[in-house]
């Protein structure tokens, strides 16, 4: 390892006072956003950028690149300033529009601002999403690299902060990052002793070292100022990593303000005018606002062409690896398109599937035949394979240091998988599908929101989807998932009805261009007459009428999974009573209101006579559709322990306790 120049230490030193400037003049014209951070780790960012990280900011989506993710998405200038500097298509017009409306700049980093890895803020899950790449690249790596040709070796940058180490989620990935052995991921922690509420002396004590090398990383510490121990220790690491690598970063938060540096007054707060000139005097930085030296962009502009020659290096090196290796190949380019198998509909009516069976174990039918057809599908689960039924049994569990299974056992850490398996999307050559029970989906709700932003390509296997489980009582009984799920934008919830609706589901998450939460039942369920039919003319509709009326409709009964077939034994005793029914079976309500406006009315058009809901949770959204005098049968508490059949009762999930409603 070379020491650093002296004549490009000087150059990333006047690097990191440029990030401090525009860090305090966006904020200041903004009046808003975190100074503290991006000024206390300008050193950290201008080392990164000017030496550390193999990509090219001219292609920002070469595959084999290093990435950064700003965990402390709050320090978003930080990373701003450096993707402006750096060359990446960040104009300086879009850094003096920081956190303004429809800016690439806002307050904290979105994937869809080019550079940004993925969308970070709410703390902890940017270091998940890191685990998650690295364990993905780790994957790829093996999957694909050969004796002649390494197409595949990038490292993940993650940088943390206070915030990021006290949220459990970073803890529940920390801890897999080491279990797995992730010899490509490297935090670097930003270590100031200062969270926004006042000393992190006030709220933690912990020893951050220790943890860290229990969880199985290696630790390091170095003086987050020190452009030559920056350089030591991260090409040390580069060199003769052996598994993932914390690098303790001694820094002072908002450093270059006279008066607020050190403090939590700089962390979430402009500096004012007046400490903005008195910090500018101190650095000897330029008055004119958004000053950036020539000399910086001078380096910037020269390392891009060097950047752009290792990507040409690369594709050399990949184009050699195409031709020796054809066959993996073919495989590269189907992981890499992700594209659902165009017969994908076809092999799944063929899958053969008892009857009745439970949705869980229908899905798992389907699991092995799509694990064939679709190399780029990864499954895994928080501790419940063998009762969400996830694992694909063709395949093996990946294990510390072997990354050649399709299986992901990631213990009981919902929200450390939910993230995790947003950053193996990431890769852009992985769709995960990750499973636990849907009560346990309220672990995972902020990664599943941030995964909808982004429209990630995640589907979620939520299993013992009611009451219906049964004796594990209302700790485990999901009541008010179903409204909480559906009401997050860019999430496609689906709630199949017996298996036939499961296979379509599967169809549904695979063609969609987000995340999606398949719903499904602990309980058996029997084939209904009607739901084996396309795709296009059942599921894909979101809604579609399962039993039709035979005369001027007296009740239209709607309802999703388990309680379709419950609907159609209500329907066929209310015939018996001479009255007209029509049944509907709505699997998904985000693919119904896709519907053009004929198909919506042929479904719940017209005069549909007394219109009733039939779901086993809370009645909230349900009106929509039944109208405001409509019957919603439903829960209206949290459930209780017992058998499935005594519990219908109790709750009034009976043919008996729902004919003496509506006829009432």
């Amino acid at each position: 390892m070379r020491p650093l120049d002296p004549d490009l230490k000087q150059i990333l030193e006047k690097t990191a006072n440029t990030i401090r400037q525009l860090t305090m003049d966006a904020t200041q014209k903004a009046n808003s956003g975190h100074p503290g951070m991006p000024m206390g780790c300008a050193e950290i960012g201008a080392y990164l950028y000017g030496c550390a990280l193999k990509h090219n900011p001219k292609n920002p989506h070469w595959l084999n690149r290093d990435r950064l993710i700003l965990s402390g998405g709050h320090g978003s200038m930080l990373l701003y300033s450096c993707l402006h500097l750096s060359g990446f298509d960040l104009s300086m017009g879009e850094i003096r529009n920081f956190r303004q409306l429809h800016s690439q700049t806002p307050g904290h980093p979105e994937e869809t601002t080019p550079g940004v890895e993925t969308t970070t803020g709410p703390l902890g899950q940017g270091v998940g999403n890191a685990v998650g790449q690295a364990l993905g690249f780790k994957i790829l790596a093996d999957r694909f690299n050969t004796g002649d040709h390494t197409i595949i070796d990038n490292k993940v940058f993650v940088l943390m902060t206070d915030g990021d180490m006290m949220e459990g989620v970073a803890s529940e990935a920390s801890a897999l990052a080491g279990h797995w052995k992730l010899d490509n991921l490297i935090a670097i922690y930003d270590s100031n002793h200062i969270s926004l509420d006042g000393p992190l002396s006030e709220s933690s004590s912990e020893d951050t070292r220790e943890r860290y090398k229990a969880y199985g990383w290696e630790v390091y510490e170095v003086d987050g100022h020190d452009f030559d121990a920056l350089h030591e220790t991260i090409s040390r690491v580069r060199e003769n990593q052996e598994g993932p690598t914390l690098i303790i970063a001694n820094t002072i938060i908002g450093k270059g303000a006279p008066n607020k540096a050190g403090t939590h007054k700089v962390h979430g707060s402009p500096l004012g005018e007046e400490e903005v000139r008195a910090a500018k005097e101190a650095l000897g930085l330029s008055e004119e606002p958004f000053y950036v030296p020539q000399a910086v962009y001078d380096f910037f502009q020269t390392k891009l062409r060097q950047e752009d020659t290792l990507e040409q290096e690369w594709k050399q090196t990949f184009e050699g690896w195409t031709q020796a290796n054809p066959e993996l190949s073919n495989e590269f380019e189907v992981m890499s398109k992700r594209a659902p198998d165009g017969d994908l509909e076809r092999k799944l009516w063929e899958v053969d599937i008892k009857d009745p069976i439970a949705g869980r174990n229908a899905s798992h039918a389907v699991l092995q035949v799509l694990a064939d057809a679709l190399p780029y599908l990864y499954g895994g689960s928080a501790d419940l394979s063998c009762s969400d039924m996830t694992m694909l049994e063709q395949f093996p569990v990946i294990v510390p240091g072997v990354f050649s299974g399709r299986n992901i056992k990631f213990g009981v850490r919902e929200f450390g998988m939910a993230v995790i398996a947003t950053g193996l999307e990431h890769t852009g050559m992985m769709t995960p599908f990750i499973g636990t029970f849907l009560t346990f989906s309220d672990y995972m709700r902020n990664a599943i929101r941030l995964c909808a932003l982004m429209k990630g390509h995640v589907i979620y296997h939520f299993t013992h989807d009611s009451f219906f489980l049964g004796e594990d009582g209302p700790t485990h009984q999901p009541v008010e998932h179903f409204a909480s799920l559906r009401a997050m934008p860019n999430l496609q919830v689906i709630r199949p009805a017996d298996a036939n609706e499961v296979k379509m589901a599967w169809v549904a998450a695979l063609r969609y261009q987000g995340p999606t939460a398949l719903i499904l039942s602990r309980q058996n369920l029997p084939e209904l007459s009607g739901t084996k039919v396309p795709y296009a003319e059942g599921v894909g509709r979101g809604a579609y009428v399962l039993k039709k009326e035979t005369g001027k409709l007296d009740y239209t009964l709607v309802a999703t999974g388990s309680e379709v077939f419950l609907a159609l034994d209500v329907a066929e005793e209310l015939e018996k009573h001479g009255k007209s029914v029509r049944v509907i079976s709505m699997p998904c309500w985000e693919l119904f209101e896709k519907q053009n406006a004929d198909y919506k009315e042929s479904v719940f058009g017209g005069d549909l006579g007394q219109r009733v809901s039939i779901e086993a949770g809370v009645e909230l959204g349900w009106h929509k559709y039944i109208g405001s005098d409509g019957i919603a049968i439903c829960m209206e508490s949290f459930g209780a322990s017992a058998p499935a059949k005594a519990l219908a009762e109790e709750f009034g999930f009976t043919v008996d306790s729902i004919l003496q409603r509506i006829l009432k």
